[in-house]
């Protein structure tokens, strides 16, 4: 048993001290995978549904056969759902999975029998097909559209924006190409957000914190429990989340953390105790971190034992009185 402890059948006691805290290993930040680290998004692939704005340098007729003063939208080229599209004099090309300067050179290639020396420039004017899509607890749930500037991660989750109440930090899913890769946003830096590029396709699920919840329970201001917005909730930030100790009634040296209580009949449960007498209770408290599935138990004081001790043997004593009066009574009858 480690410093501190005690060990009784299936329950081990823990005194939280200064000593105990400093012989807990730190907690290691996560390492992100290096396959999306080094990552580098490719030049911008064409698919169907993709507006294209195509310019043919001394050509309006070709650049703008629907007329200079139309908007771009109406003088852009579809990529059709097969993938092709039509341009004049160059007949029906296949652009899906073409990067931008590869459509220019292939175009120009097919003009070259038709437009002396032709110049053409080819940009996207709208996206419609390569998307990232979005799930979970984000406050917008939009997909997002890869486009011909690559997206990182930082940019993503900041336009789709993080439901703060509900989300589980600690679990954010990039699905990419069929696996999973599981990034804890309370340890990842902006740097390191901004370092991850996503890829069209990618699926980002941020999970709900509804099932991780630490019960703080006994003389405490309003019990309840509480969910996790983060992984590094303190016995003194959920403590103070529920009000505080109860002045009045609570028990200075019965601050317990029940833990491991799922799976007793295999692991033992532990109960770490504080003792929250001295002020250095709450350096301790917040140094201590609860966990999901926690239970919070602040214990009554001994005067609030004695007292509610009372509460119940004065209606007892009152209904052993009116016993014994109405049986006096009736022995005199007889």
């Amino acid at each position: 048993m480690s410093m501190g402890g005690a060990q009784d059948g299936h329950v081990q006691m823990v005194q939280i001290t200064p000593d105990w805290l400093a012989s807990q290993p730190p907690v290691q930040p996560q390492t992100v995978p290096q396959e999306l680290l080094s990552y580098q998004p490719e030049s911008y692939k064409i698919g169907p549904g993709d507006m294209l704005y195509i310019t043919v340098w001394d050509h309006p007729e070709l650049t703008a056969p629907a007329g200079s003063q139309q908007q771009t939208s109406a003088n852009s080229r579809l990529v059709r759902s097969d993938g092709t599209l039509f341009y004049p004099y160059a007949g029906t090309v296949k652009a899906a999975g073409m990067t931008i300067d590869q459509l220019r050179s292939e175009l120009t290639s097919k003009l070259t029998k038709f437009v002396p020396n032709p110049q053409v420039d080819v940009a996207v004017t709208s996206y419609g097909s390569q998307l990232i899509t979005f799930q979970g607890a984000f406050a917008k749930n939009d997909p997002q559209q890869a486009t011909t500037v690559p997206l990182t991660l930082a940019q993503a989750i900041g336009t789709a924006g993080i439901d703060l109440t509900h989300a589980n930090m600690s679990d954010l899913v990039l699905t990419r190409d069929g696996r999973d890769f599981h990034l804890d946003l309370n340890t990842l830096n902006h740097a390191t957000e901004q370092a991850i590029y996503l890829k069209p396709g990618d699926r980002l699920y941020l999970s709900y914190n509804d099932n991780k919840e630490v019960y703080v329970l006994g003389e405490v201001m309003r019990p309840q429990a509480l969910t996790f917005r983060t992984d590094d909730l303190t016995l003194t930030q959920a403590l103070g989340r529920v009000g505080g100790l109860d002045p009045v009634t609570s028990g200075s040296k019965s601050v317990y953390v029940i833990r491991g209580v799922k799976d007793i009949a295999h692991t033992p449960a532990t109960v770490y105790q504080l003792n929250a007498r001295s002020p250095q209770a709450y350096v301790l408290a917040d140094n201590f971190h609860v966990q999901p599935g926690d239970v919070v138990w602040v214990g009554a004081s001994a005067i609030t034992q004695w007292s509610r001790f009372l509460s119940q043997l004065v209606p007892l004593g009152s209904l052993v009185s009116s016993a014994a009066l109405a049986h006096g009574n009736g022995s005199s009858g007889l």
